[in-house]
């Protein structure tokens, strides 16, 4: 087994404690609604604190049909998680987990800078490449953009 560290900004016209809201604290509600083109659903296996499970089922016709995430823990006042993909998604038989510490800070523009960063734990003597890593980023960042549209569009959601 090996282990590819990867760190990845991105950021967005919208206020951290928002986007932690609306990612952390209210996915449940919010990623469906933001993205049914790609979430069926987010269900909490547990009380959401560390050790949880987060289980996202996504729509048919997508490459993956669901995956689990297990809760490292989340600090609100700092507006950071972190959490391990355990199960499902990109997973197969090449990697064991991902696991991903994301912090929401503050920009000059009154916007934010989601700051990620992501440990591929590999199995076997498999290397993932970085290709293949932004290509699972691509991936994710559609979900990302359209709850960033859905809070652009609903000011009141997620205050």
């Amino acid at each position: 087994m090996g282990v590819v560290s990867y760190e990845f900004e991105v950021t967005s016209p919208i206020a951290p404690a928002r986007l932690f809201k609306a990612f952390v604290l209210e996915a449940a509600k919010v990623w469906p609604t933001a993205a049914p083109h790609a979430v069926k659903s987010v269900e909490l296996e547990g009380d959401g604190s560390p050790g949880s499970i987060v289980k996202i089922t996504f729509v048919e016709g997508l490459p993956y049909q669901y995956m689990k995430h297990k809760i490292g823990g989340h600090d609100e006042n700092n507006f950071s998680y972190s959490y391990s993909m355990i199960e499902g998604g990109p997973l197969g038989d090449k990697l064991e987990k991902i696991s991903y510490e994301n912090q929401f800070v503050a920009a000059a523009d009154g916007g934010s800078i989601c700051k990620s960063s992501m440990k591929y734990y590999t199995i076997g003597d498999y290397v993932i490449t970085e290709d293949e890593i932004k290509t699972l980023i691509k991936g994710s960042e559609v979900v990302y953009k359209a709850i960033e549209a859905y809070l652009l569009a609903n000011p009141d959601a997620c205050n």
